[in-house]
């Protein structure tokens, strides 16, 4: 199986993108779904999160409030990266248990894992292929205010508390610009199936 990491800064798009490649046929995991998985009441993931940051992130009935925990982090790199160092190893090991799943499935398919942090963590050099998927910044400004309901001030924080799209870029095998909309975004998005598809028919 070609394994591929696909990855980008908040608020460029990589969820419509992997939508598209699982329409496509690649088998794809949402990195935001195993971020909730791993955090559900009665994990270790909620327990060592609680330890950490205390019961003030959870919401009345004890799932995690990940708007309270996302105003700690994003204010705060030290918070930040220890939020990191409990739940990237956990959702790694989720991510592998599927790709093997997978693999076993379809040996000559392709896997598809959209994840935000994938370089900052280190977990895309375990992939065949790195995509990137990024935006013109003035776009990714205002996709993030509309979809988290937060100023211009905040969306800015919250892109500067990434690695910018110019340093990931750097790294990307492949890579999408979601600029111009979904239809062109389809189109760019089929070009680098038909690579992968090339890729993974050849080894």
């Amino acid at each position: 199986m070609l394994r591929v990491c696909l990855t980008g800064s908040i608020g460029v798009g990589k969820s419509f993108v992997t939508s598209v490649l699982n329409d496509l046929g690649c088998h794809t995991l949402d990195a935001d779904l195993t971020a909730r998985e791993v955090v559900l009441p009665g994990s270790p993931g909620l327990a060592a999160i609680i330890n950490e940051f205390g019961a003030d992130v959870l919401e009345a009935d004890g799932t995690l409030n990940r708007k309270v925990l996302g105003a700690l982090v994003f204010a705060d790199e030290r918070k930040r990266e220890l939020l990191n160092s409990i739940l990237h190893p956990i959702i790694i090991e989720r991510q592998d248990q599927v790709m093997r799943e997978w693999e076993a499935q379809d040996p000559n398919g392709i896997g598809v894992i959209d994840a935000a942090l994938a370089i900052e963590s280190g977990g895309y050099r375990r992939f065949d292929k790195l995509i990137v998927v990024h935006c013109r910044p003035e776009i990714q400004l205002q996709r993030i205010m509309e979809r988290d309901g937060i100023s211009r001030t905040q969306a800015e924080a919250r892109v500067a508390a990434q690695m910018s799209q110019e340093e990931k870029l750097k790294l990307a095998d492949l890579a999408i610009d979601t600029s111009e909309g979904f239809a062109e975004t389809r189109r760019r998005t089929e070009d680098v199936y038909r690579q992968l598809r090339l890729i993974a028919d050849k080894a």
